[in-house]
């Protein structure tokens, strides 16, 4: 199969019909085998009834509804797990993203060789708040990871296959996942202005929550990519610099008094700190023991990217 398209949604019911066979022109024009994977993901309007409508008519269709809402994230993994095409394109149900991209998109990353091609929404028409927090977001995620992509969020994306089945997108990662896949191993990242669209039915899921869960998300990923297979590293050194400090604090307030007869250092604030820093270093050594037992008992812990073998 050439292409899977994966599509996450909730409540666009409206959007389905329009949307279905807009991608299922395209692949006919140009030729393509193809599935289409909804993830209705706990919708409340009419939306996975529309969907068993639609399976009628297009056989291509496979389909997976979540008990209740438990984000894109999720919708996006189960998708990628249950993709069979040689290419994987993802993109939102709410016809925002233009299926005519999808030839593109393909011929980047068959005869490219990109792993990953991401869209960039140059031209939006999102309202005003969401536009510039995706600009702070997106300097601010390019600056960190050293990514190079200007609309990391966009939801209409192109994987080769064995990209979405080696990554795991897990709480709201959804937004990261080009700095995933890198840290993965698939380097091969490109992108491409793509057009994006007025919304026609509904409304925005656009949330203030993403001020807060972006950046957290994005801390996520660069302590689990950097230190995942070895928290002691991490851990262990900032355990170290505290506990150096605490002790140099001590050892010079003990100098002090022994050797000049410096009066009272037990009420000198530098005798407070530098016994608190001691605590805090040794907690974090146990911390990064305890990571370390942790992940020594996991059944994840050689879990390794094999990319050939001879």
């Amino acid at each position: 199969m050439d292409i899977s398209v994966v599509i996450p949604l909730f409540n666009e019911a409206e959007s389905l019909p329009e949307l279905t066979s807009w991608i299922d022109r395209v692949m006919e024009n140009n030729g393509f085998s193809y599935e289409i994977v909804f993830i209705d993901d706990g919708s409340t309007d009419e939306s996975w009834q529309v969907i068993k409508q639609l399976k009628n008519e297009y056989p291509k269709i496979n389909a997976i509804k979540f008990q209740r809402n438990y984000g894109k994230s999720a919708g996006l993994n189960e998708g990628f797990l249950a993709a069979q095409g040689d290419v994987i394109i993802t993109m939102d149900a709410d016809l925002q993203d233009n299926p005519d991209e999808i030839p593109d998109l393909y011929k980047m990353i068959m005869e490219d060789g990109f792993d990953l091609v991401s869209g960039w929404k140059k031209k939006r028409y999102d309202p005003f708040i969401k536009r510039n927090t995706s600009k702070i977001y997106n300097g601010f995620s390019r600056m960190v990871t050293g990514l190079k992509l200007h609309d990391m969020n966009c939801g209409l994306k192109a994987y080769r296959k064995n990209v979405v089945k080696t990554i795991e997108v897990i709480g709201e990662m959804h937004r990261y996942i080009p700095v995933i896949a890198k840290w993965a191993g698939f380097t091969k990242i490109g992108e491409k202005v793509v057009e994006h669209r007025a919304r026609k039915y509904g409304v925005t899921k656009f949330g203030l929550e993403r001020f807060i869960n972006g950046p957290l998300d994005l801390m996520s990923i660069m302590f689990v990519s950097k230190f995942g297979k070895r928290p002691m590293h991490f851990f262990g050194s900032l355990g170290f610099t505290f506990v150096f400090v605490g002790f140099a604090s001590l050892a010079y307030l003990s100098i002090d008094k022994l050797f000049f007869g410096a009066p009272g250092i037990a009420t000198r604030p530098l005798f407070f700190f530098g016994i608190l820093t001691l605590i805090i270093g040794m907690q974090l050594f146990v911390t990064g023991f305890l990571a370390e037992m942790i992940l020594r008992s996991s059944t994840e812990r050689n879990k390794y990217l094999i990319e050939k073998r001879i």
